[in-house]
């Protein structure tokens, strides 16, 4: 099922009656400032993640150094 050009035409004009001529730009720009914070915090979350990932993989390689308690020469009162 595809939209062909009759079916657009009618959605923009059902869409240019309920809003009318002067607030189709306004609503085109703030659609076009939302899919741009949508597209940038996408980036940011992605970068973040990658950082996590990086950082987990680092901790990963890096060998754990265990302290062992020596009970008889440092007792615990």
């Amino acid at each position: 099922m595809t939209i062909g050009i009759p079916e657009i035409a009618l959605i923009l004009i059902v869409i240019l009656l309920l809003f009318g001529g002067k607030r189709i730009p306004e609503l085109a720009k703030a659609f076009g400032r939302a899919s741009y914070e949508y597209k940038k915090a996408k980036e940011v979350i992605k970068k973040e993640a990658q950082e996590l990932k990086d950082e987990i993989e680092a901790s990963a390689e890096k060998p754990q150094e265990y302290q062992i308690k020596d009970d008889a020469k440092n007792p615990e009162v």
